[in-house]
């Protein structure tokens, strides 16, 4: 006979976000006997759109709900028997957290507490023992987090997972802030718990305020391409995919209380990824505008993977130039996704943001 795999009732927050919902996808695309429970507030970047082909699976259920609604998570906890969580639920975009920082620290720090302290009644073996420190069997808790709470790099040296917490932005303070809560749980209770750092993340179903498909949707609209400063800031850049992966890696693999750095090895200048958008999409870099640079950006992060490939066996499987290559052609594919979802709040956003 052969070996019956075990069940696992999955909750991941964020997931109808760019990442959360291409991991919703890739579990339950990989393992079959998981029951994933998304959670996500559907905010602006949130989108229901992008998980259409799974939206009648049998093992897939979905909570409209906010992380920091205690009751709600607890319900969800009860009714379901999560057994691991999955925290992508942030706010994530550097410039907004600049303009409304309030939100970030809201979502970001308390509704991660939130959602560990629902873990801890769950999971722990005498919620009622305050010194009480063993937790059921196979239960876990993995944290999403940035490379961007390292601060920045100078121009060699790469981020690892030992290096002291530097948030140069309102939104990497309030991702290294819920890092801090998720590690004293962790000391504090002994909550099973993982960190995952990633670098730049890009693919398909990414939110048209991040670079690149901000960049393509520009260009094929023959609107200007805003450049911060003189566009020189370096990112590492990882394909979701390859981000999924690692994360599901970590899930099965990580070694209790743990950090990981997730990076794709590709460093680029974001004035490079530009000219290669428009050089695929033969368009002239006279759309290019520089404009000013925003507060407190980052020159240049870089990661290094050497703890998650050699104790783990993780390695990323897309070159940038594939990644890229099946990034564009998505986005000319789909152009009335990203129509339905560039709605008038983006758009007064957009505005508020680079004129």
């Amino acid at each position: 006979m052969g070996q019956v795999k075990e069940m696992k009732n999955v909750l991941v927050t964020g997931g109808a976000g760019f990442i959360g919902s291409n991991f919703v996808k890739y579990m339950l695309n990989k393992h079959l006997e998981y029951k994933i429970i998304n959670v996500d507030a559907l905010t602006y970047a949130g989108n229901l759109e992008n998980l259409k082909e799974v939206a009648d699976n049998v093992n897939y259920i979905f909570y409209k709900a906010d992380i920091r609604d205690k009751e709600k998570i607890d319900e969800i906890f009860s009714i379901h028997g999560i057994d691991t969580v999955v925290n992508f639920a942030a706010e994530s975009h550097v410039d907004r957290s600049i303009v409304e920082p309030e939100i970030f620290l809201t979502t970001n720090i308390l509704g991660t507490q939130v959602l560990l302290d629902t873990a801890k009644k769950y999971w722990k073996v005498n919620p009622e023992d305050k010194y009480c420190k063993e937790y059921k069997l196979g239960v876990k808790y993995l944290q999403v987090s940035t490379d961007e709470v390292y601060g920045a790099l100078g121009k060699t040296g790469m981020f690892v997972e030992t290096m002291p917490l530097l948030p140069n932005s309102p939104y990497s303070a309030s991702k290294a802030s819920a890092d801090m809560i998720v590690r004293a749980y962790h000391e504090t209770f002994g909550m099973p718990v993982n960190i995952t750092r990633c670098s730049n993340n890009y693919g398909l179903y990414q939110f048209p305020e991040k670079l690149i498909p901000l960049m393509i949707n520009n260009c094929l609209k023959e609107k200007d391409l805003p450049v911060y400063g003189d566009g020189m800031q370096v990112r590492d850049w990882l394909h979701v995919s390859d981000h999924c992966s690692a994360i599901d890696t970590v899930l099965h693999k990580g070694a209790i209380g743990e950090v990981y750095n997730i990076g794709g090895n590709n460093e680029k200048a974001n004035i490079e990824i530009v000219k290669l958008i428009l050089k695929t999409l033969g368009k002239s870099e006279y759309l290019i505008k520089y404009v000013k640079d925003r507060p407190g950006h980052d020159r240049r992060y870089a990661i290094d993977n050497t703890k998650i490939t050699t104790q783990l066996g993780w390695t990323a499987v897309y070159t940038f130039e594939r990644g890229m290559k099946e990034t564009i052609e998505w986005y000319l594919s789909n152009q009335d996704w990203i129509e339905n979802i560039i709605s008038g709040e983006y758009v007064k956003y957009y505005e508020k943001m680079y004129n």
